[in-house]
């Protein structure tokens, strides 16, 4: 019997009431994004500390860092225990995606910088221009994809050796990759438009947005639709490697 393939999620964030109760939480999200028939999926807590032994590791065939409330340039110590697994997982030529605060906390652990973004907070539907290099899509003759976005930090210097995959008019570093094994997306390829809108409510509630800038949101979210199905093929071929070259 062929030996089934198996994945972890490191959650980064807590889950919310309403994607708890509609999406199963943020593990439910990814799936949904990434989990295919016959494969195994394991979730890891890590903000609350919990961790893959070191044995574990070796189970797995690949990893996604999720997004997250903190700040990747952070000092806490699950942060700093997450970056020292990163680079455990790059030595062992682990296939690791990072998202949003993944990306930038993987970055980090590499070697790169990260902190506030210089233009602000990014939210709503934005459009990200592909490398036609690198790009796995290139053979669709996709030279860019829109993608969710909700993040107020960035990745401000990439890691030696690593390559820009994607960028868009705000954040110079949309997507990178470090070598063939690990690659970052700064938006959300997971995420709904019910999510974002539901998570425009609370970044509201808790007064980290304008109002103004929250409907602005609101309103790209009814102007134009992420490319959910061709992210989904993106990260699925990544992250399984089914694309030699990324």
């Amino acid at each position: 019997m062929e030996e089934k393939r198996r994945f972890a999620v490191l959650l980064c964030a807590d889950d919310s009431e309403y994607v708890k109760e509609t999406y199963g939480g943020y593990f439910g999200v990814f799936l949904d994004l990434l989990a295919e028939e016959g494969e195994l999926w394991d979730l890891y807590r890590v903000a609350d500390g919990d961790f893959p032994t070191d044995g574990r590791l070796s189970l797995y065939d690949g990893f996604v860092i999720t997004g997250s409330c903190n700040d990747a340039h952070g000092d806490d110590d699950w942060i700093r225990r997450l970056m020292g697994l990163l680079r455990v997982l790059d030595s062992m030529r682990k296939r690791v995606l990072g998202v949003c605060f993944g990306h930038q906390v993987l970055s980090r652990a590499l070697g790169g910088k990260t902190g506030r973004a210089i233009r602000g907070w990014d939210i709503g539907v934005t459009p990200i221009n592909l490398s036609q290099q690198s790009n796995p899509l290139t053979a669709l003759r996709i030279p860019s994809l829109s993608v969710i976005e909700c993040h107020r930090d960035e990745v401000i210097e990439l890691p030696q050796n690593a390559e820009v995959l994607g960028w868009s008019e705000k954040t110079g570093i949309e997507m990178f990759r470090y070598g063939e094994h690990m690659m970052g997306i700064q938006g959300h390829p997971e995420y709904t438009k019910d999510i974002l809108a539901h998570l425009i409510d609370r970044l509201i509630d808790r007064n980290l947005i304008s109002s103004s800038h929250a409907e602005a949101a609101k309103a790209s979210l009814e102007k134009h639709e992420p490319d959910r199905e061709a992210w989904k093929v993106l990260c699925r071929s990544f992250l399984k490697g089914g694309a030699s070259k990324l």
